[in-house]
């Protein structure tokens, strides 16, 4: 069975920092490129970061750019998202995705 597990989720003051991880279990991921996506309270859910499989290429959605960085870690078929900066209107559950595989989310608070 293929899983993406995220992690790293919580409570943080505006200015903290956390960093996401997201494990893939059944498969191999290491040939795909691999996002970020999050979802706030009554809204649709919108790209955060995206990373080639050669960890070549990155792209932000504009609301993160310069605060989030993306990486991955082939070897352990693992990719992380560190947040620096962060902004109450960061608050969402974050999922990653990788193919056609969702993972099950990850809660962001970010308290004013």
């Amino acid at each position: 069975q293929v899983q993406l597990v995220e992690s790293g989720g919580g409570l943080v003051q505006a200015g903290g920092s956390l960093r996401l991880s997201c494990a893939a279990f059944g498969r191999t991921f290491s040939n795909y490129a691999m996002r970020w996506f999050r979802q706030a309270p009554g809204k649709e859910r919108e790209f955060v970061a995206r990373i080639s499989w050669d960890r070549r290429t990155t792209s932000y959605a504009d609301s993160v750019k310069g605060r989030f960085t993306i990486s991955r870690d082939n070897a352990k078929n693992t990719v992380y998202l560190q947040m620096n900066s962060l902004k109450p209107e960061d608050t969402a559950v974050y999922y990653c995705n990788a193919d056609q595989e969702w993972g099950q989310g990850t809660q962001v608070t970010v308290s004013s």
